[in-house]
């Protein structure tokens, strides 16, 4: 008789965006410590870029608590909605990609701009590759000053595993931190996926979390 397999709950574990839980690095000191000298910035507004996953969120999260503003992403800026949002004096407006709303974007520039508030706009990519059709939207977010996060070393990397396999209350040895920053993308976005992979795997076949389950899983890690 075939044994059935463990039914895998997808159960929520604990992410926290409090500044002490965000992990520093060369790959993002300049970033974070735009966000430890506000207000004194180079320009009101200011382009967070970096790949998905590298912490744009978390250190807009810690802007917005230090600076008493809001935090929104871009697919749900609406023209109504801007007044009230510069009202507050700080904002964050994250993942600006195709389909924003041009003309509230344009708005929320002006305004800011007028009522002196504070920008965070973040993106994956640097302004001048972002699909903006108004050409005064285009000019004016080309022109606002660039803060890039890169690719993690590996002593970020490895604290970022340690902290993501804390989160969901994992143990591991070093071992296998050690197998897989060498093996999968450097990415704080690889990493948080293998991790969940392994998580899950892990309680499905009812194995602990070791580096003997993280290679037989590799195959399905790389793509394959």
């Amino acid at each position: 008789m075939t044994t059935p397999e463990q039914l895998v709950l997808a159960l929520g574990h604990a992410v926290s965006f409090a500044r002490e839980d965000f992990l520093e690095g060369p790959s993002n000191a300049a970033a974070l410590a735009l966000i430890e000298r506000w207000p004194d910035w180079p320009g009101r507004s200011v382009v967070l870029v970096g790949p998905e996953g590298s912490g744009k969120s978390h250190l807009a999260e810690v802007w917005v608590r230090k600076a008493g503003g809001r935090r929104l992403t871009a697919a749900s800026l609406e023209q109504a909605a801007v007044p009230a949002l510069i009202a507050t004096g700080a904002v964050a407006v994250e993942d600006i990609a195709e389909g924003v709303d041009e003309i509230a974007l344009f708005h929320l520039l002006n305004l800011a701009r007028e009522q002196t508030a504070y920008l965070l706009l973040s993106a994956r990519d640097v302004p001048v590759r972002w699909p903006i059709r108004l050409p005064d939207l285009a000019s004016r977010v080309r022109a606002l000053p660039i803060i890039e996060l890169t690719a993690p070393d590996d002593a970020l990397l490895r604290a970022v595993m340690i902290k993501l396999f804390s989160d969901r209350q994992l143990a591991v040895d070093e071992s296998l931190i050690a197998y897989l920053i060498t093996r999968i993308e450097r990415s704080f976005a690889a990493a948080r996926a293998v991790v969940a992979l392994l998580d899950r795997e892990a309680l499905r076949q009812q194995r602990p979390v070791t580096r003997a389950l993280a290679a037989e899983l590799m195959p399905v890690i790389n793509g394959g």
